[in-house]
């Protein structure tokens, strides 16, 4: 058996990746539903989990491996407990004041006018729900990677070329 084989995850993973050991956004998407990490929530939307690859993609070759998924089933259970923390009617969606303390808590000190611009991309009549959570997590954490490493002298400032900067906010 091999090292993988010995790991939970593997199961879930190996179930539709198939002879080439990667999975694309559509594989990833029927192995987070099996895995049930999406718990009463809806399952997870195609864009989404094509949201969750790009993120890890470094290769940009449209696939993950397993160590990716191993590491986006880290950040997926921190970011469901962190819903699970803000969502304290239970009612499946957040809304502005209780993203912004979830964001918060992650560290992402954002200005009122990021944050409204953040609840109308994500929510549905100011309401947002695991999966718009998910996508609004991934995306800020890909942003910021990527701002990050272009931030060399760590001032909070960026040069960004023109396509540099649209492979980075369109997540290519």
């Amino acid at each position: 058996m091999s090292a993988c084989g010995a790991d939970p995850l593997w199961i879930y993973f190996s179930a539709v990746a198939g002879q080439d050991g990667q999975i694309d956004a559509e594989e990833l998407q029927r192995s987070l539903t099996s895995s049930g990490i999406s718990g009463n929530y809806k399952p997870f939307s195609l864009e989404t989990c094509k949201l969750m690859l790009a993120m890890l993609d470094q290769d940009y070759s449209g696939s993950m491996g397993f160590e990716e998924f191993k590491n986006l089933s880290t950040a997926l259970t921190g970011w469901k407990q962190h819903f699970i923390r803000i969502d304290v009617d239970r009612s499946g969606t957040v809304e502005g004041p209780e993203l912004n303390q979830a964001l918060a808590s992650m560290g992402y000190q954002l200005s009122p006018a990021v944050m409204s611009a953040i609840v109308r991309r994500f929510g549905n009549t100011g309401k947002i729900g695991f999966d718009e959570f998910v996508a609004c997590c991934v995306k800020l954490r890909a942003l910021t990677d990527n701002f990050r490493r272009r931030d060399t002298t760590q001032q909070g400032k960026a040069t960004f070329a023109y396509d540099d900067f649209i492979q980075v906010t369109i997540g290519l």
